[in-house]
């Protein structure tokens, strides 16, 4: 990872340090830029050589329902398709998740590709999360139709993002292209006036 990058978060420009607080008070909406995540695209048959690969490199078999997801330790996989997985990791441990996976994986058909400065997370929580998506994203986030450990690849605002689930309190981590980043960040803070917002640490 450059080191430019490693000093600088993709929303930092916000000031996000400056608006930071410990405490969400009574805000209804705590917003979060979660820097850094080690971010891998993993490709490959879902059947038991590629599985037991993965599942040896990274401590957690990659899920093969549909919009789900796995996680172990430090380490969570999402289903984006048939064939296809993300892995997303600790800060700044793209490579060795890379590396770990390539080893495992030597003389299969496969694809590992890194995608960590491709997308950044803006984590979204409280009990009005699940109001403030439904201003902007076109599919069911109903607590009986999705829930925590649940992923899905859908918009938001217009925006090309993968929404997780990650707790039924409710809380979400959504993935979007860097460049619709800011843009996202600022359609979320006005969606989120009506209920009283904070900027926590990710």
């Amino acid at each position: 990872m450059p080191e430019a990058y490693q000093r600088q978060g993709v929303l930092d420009h916000h000031h996000l340090d400056a608006r930071m607080s410990d405490s969400r008070g009574d805000a209804g909406i705590a917003l979060c830029e979660r820097r850094f995540r080690a971010k891998i695209n993993l490709r490959g048959k879902p059947a038991k050589p590629f599985l037991d690969a993965v599942t040896e490199a990274l401590g957690v078999t990659p899920p093969k329902a549909p919009n789900t997801t796995a996680s172990a330790k430090s380490v969570t996989v999402l289903w984006l398709g048939p064939d296809e997985w993300l892995v997303v990791g600790a800060p700044e441990h793209e490579d060795a998740l890379a590396a770990s996976l390539r080893t495992a994986l030597d003389g299969q058909h496969y694809s590992v590709t890194d995608v960590t400065e491709g997308r950044t997370i803006i984590g979204l929580s409280g009990p009005h999360a699940r109001d403030v998506l439904m201003k902007g994203c076109p599919i069911d986030i109903h607590p009986r139709e999705f829930k925590a450990g649940d992923c899905a690849q859908s918009t938001l605002a217009k925006a090309n993002i993968i929404l997780h689930q990650t707790s039924d309190d409710p809380s979400y981590d959504i993935y979007v292209e860097r460049s619709f980043a800011s843009y996202l960040w600022d359609w979320i803070e006005d969606a989120s006036l009506e209920y009283g917002l904070a900027v926590v640490r990710g």
